[in-house]
């Protein structure tokens, strides 16, 4: 019957209403007032147009894609050819390979190396933080790769063959030699398993070939319970030299070509961070060199922790960024109970509350790039000091909370795998356990005042900047100052306790001086009255009436 309603035996159930499109092609850049505030405030202004540019390129939907493969496709390993020959393959989708790609020829592993100009680290920054809200998991082996020039400077004689290779834009994830490569990735290998955080417990043990000392080769003999990125070309590995616990430089491949007995056992079964190969490793008389002076290990690779940890700060907030923005996209398309999510004033106190976590977020961790910058002034030389430890505690403490409540924003689709808030929520808790966990930071802060107390005074001329701007953080600064100044850092170890309180009210204090001087008023006094007038746990959602939502979430609504 040519004239039959098409739905005649009731085949089309229904019409599918109410449910949000897919946030994509959309610039990550250009649509994040905060960033684009932070990046012309910390001196990167120059940087705007080429990031405008590479928000739009990440923000199309078959780029954002790449992140979900790289995911879904987990990378595989074999010890051996099929011959029988030792190879220690880490096989990757595509997908990482190209976000790999992206981000070597970025410049995201090199950039202030290589282009040390003003505001170097804001831009790198900012394309780091860009870039991990597609995938955060390759952003290990660009942040390991990042973190070692400084490292290797150190030994200038093998800086002199490996720095052009390091800093270089080529993209080569072959497992070759590494004079037959124009790019090499740097990663580290640390922690054993009986010492995690302690590496002084370290037991592998490293024996000169000759005299031994900097830049002289030596065997390495022992284990490494993780050993992120296993398949970069060369790692920075601690072990027990005659002098003590020493830095080497340990390659994949020994310079006559040989295969260096660096042997992957098996790779980490993760809960997150999956697109991103971790090993379990045995060094079974591995070459290497010295990096630094023999017996002061920890303090050569000091410089490339302190990167790492900051770069910790840049993945939490850019994991906070996209889950929020998926959050708010998602409520402004989807109605409930007679009106839009976005217009329900309980969701709005949730949605406005996720969004001041987040830009405060933004806003240390573009703060802690400046300081990279100007590290040469004492002042942001100590600032960074203690900034990097309490930010790298607090923002990463604090991604989980936001990671989960977004995911319930969205629903029943939050929980589905092929959406992306699974992925985020199994990612939040990787940084503030990589890099030295919570109470390794805070014990971090707590040295951080007790040796150099200069760090402390940078502290207080910095929030200093905001006195007058809000009378909560006037009065949590004063609480701060008075009880620093009355039991003062020299016996730190009284303060060890209490350490976390400590560290939450500098955190707090710290960002909410840094949004009272240049958020918009609706930001600065949401966030201190939230943050520092309720004390204790605070549960997103619970911000006082007199806040301004609306303003609040338009101002993180993804563009």
């Amino acid at each position: 019957m040519p004239n039959a309603p098409l739905d005649r035996y009731g085949a089309v159930t229904h019409e599918v209403i109410n449910q949000p499109l897919e946030l994509a092609d959309y610039n990550l850049f250009g649509g994040d007032i905060a960033l684009k505030e932070a990046i012309t405030r910390e001196g990167a202004e120059w940087a705007v147009n080429e990031l405008t540019d590479f928000g739009a390129r990440i923000g199309a939907a078959a780029y954002l894609e790449l992140g979900a493969l790289a995911n879904r496709h987990q990378p595989e390993f074999d010890s051996h050819d099929r011959y029988g020959r030792r190879i220690d393959l880490v096989s990757f989708h595509p997908s990482y390979h190209r976000l790999m790609q992206t981000s070597i020829e970025e410049g995201l592993h090199s950039s202030p190396w290589t282009d040390p100009r003003q505001g170097a680290h804001v831009a790198r920054a900012a394309r780091f933080y860009l870039h991990s809200q597609v995938e955060a998991g390759h952003g290990c082996p660009i942040t390991m790769t990042f973190a070692a020039a400084p490292c290797l400077k150190l030994q200038p004689d093998l800086a002199k063959d490996w720095l052009p290779k390091i800093t270089s834009r080529v993209y080569d994830p072959r497992n070759v030699p590494v004079d037959q490569k124009m790019g090499v990735t740097i990663g580290m290998a640390m922690t054993e398993k009986q010492g995690g955080s302690d590496v002084r417990a370290n037991t592998t043990r490293a024996i000169p070939f000759g005299a031994g000392g900097p830049g002289q080769d030596y065997e390495l003999v022992g284990h490494k319970f993780f050993v992120s990125a296993p398949m970069c070309d060369a790692f920075l590995v601690l072990a027990q030299a005659p002098g003590g616990l020493s830095c080497f430089l340990v390659p994949r491949w020994r310079p006559d070509g040989s295969k260096n007995p660096l042997q992957v056992l098996r790779l980490k079964k993760k809960m997150g961070n999956v697109s991103n190969a971790s090993s379990e490793t045995e060094l079974r008389g591995a070459l290497g060199w010295m990096v630094g002076q023999e017996g002061r290990g920890v303090a050569t690779i000091i410089e490339m922790v302190a990167m790492t940890r900051f770069d910790c700060m840049i993945g939490s907030s850019s994991g906070m960024r996209m889950a929020v923005s998926q959050a708010i996209d998602h409520c402004r398309q989807r109605a409930a109970f007679g009106k839009m999510l976005i217009d329900q004033p309980i969701m709005q106190n949730v949605l406005a509350d996720l969004a001041l976590e987040a830009e405060a977020a933004t806003v240390l961790t573009m703060r802690i790039a400046r300081a990279l910058d100007d590290r040469a002034t004492d002042q942001e030389a100590h600032i960074l000091r203690i900034g990097t430890a309490i930010g790298k505690y607090w923002i990463c403490k604090r991604s989980p909370g936001v990671a989960c409540e977004a995911m319930e924003c969205t629903g029943g689709l939050g929980v589905m795998e092929d959406g992306p808030m699974p992925r985020l929520f199994r990612e939040s808790p990787v940084n503030a356990i990589w890099e030295g966990s919570g109470n390794v930071q805070c014990l971090d802060v707590l040295r951080a005042m007790s040796r150099t107390p200069e760090t402390l005074d940078a502290y207080f001329a910095e929030v200093s900047g905001a006195k007058g701007g809000n009378a909560a953080l006037d009065r949590h600064i004063d609480a701060l100052r008075q009880e620093m100044s009355s039991q003062r850092m020299g016996a730190a170890g009284d303060f060890e306790f209490c350490a976390r309180d400590l560290v939450d009210r500098l955190a707090t204090g710290l960002q909410a001086s840094l949004l009272v001087r240049h958020a918009p008023a609706a930001v600065a006094d949401a966030f201190c009255a939230s943050r520092l007038e309720a004390r204790g746990a605070h549960q997103y959602g619970a911000l006082p009436q007199r806040v301004d939502f609306r303003s609040i979430i338009e101002r993180a609504r993804p563009r």
